[in-house]
């Protein structure tokens, strides 16, 4: 009999996150320059990426982009260098840089129809 893995102490938490995309080879185009993720095409209409890369597993399905989506906060060590490779990559900013307790951060849009946001202490 095969052994069952454990994996309790994953229990209740986030283990992935996915996002939509009218445009499934401009999100890999974009996180993988902006980023460096790499991804696994699960045919035409969807794609995964890894922890390893993003932190997270997770993906991006093909569709039409929704309001009130969760916003999905990235850290980063350099916050100047990750708005810049952001914005090589193709992406936009849609709200400039602000000062929070604890930090800073922005937001910007991956021109897939996502929006997300970037911190750094």
């Amino acid at each position: 009999m095969s052994e069952i893995k454990n994996n309790s102490a994953n229990n209740r938490k986030i283990n992935y996150v996915e996002f939509v995309s009218t445009d499934i080879a401009k999100s890999k185009q974009f996180y993988s320059a902006a980023f460096g993720w790499s991804f696994e095409d699960y045919g035409p209409d969807y794609v995964a990426f890894q922890a390893a890369g993003a932190g997270i597993d997770g993906g991006f399905r093909k569709g039409e982009a929704q309001t009130g989506s969760p916003l999905v906060v990235l850290y980063a060590s350099d916050l100047t260098a990750t708005e810049a490779a952001i914005v090589a990559a193709g992406g936009s900013i849609t709200v400039p840089t602000f000062e929070f307790p604890g930090g800073r951060r922005f937001h910007f849009n991956d021109g897939a129809g996502n929006e997300l946001a970037v911190w750094s202490e």
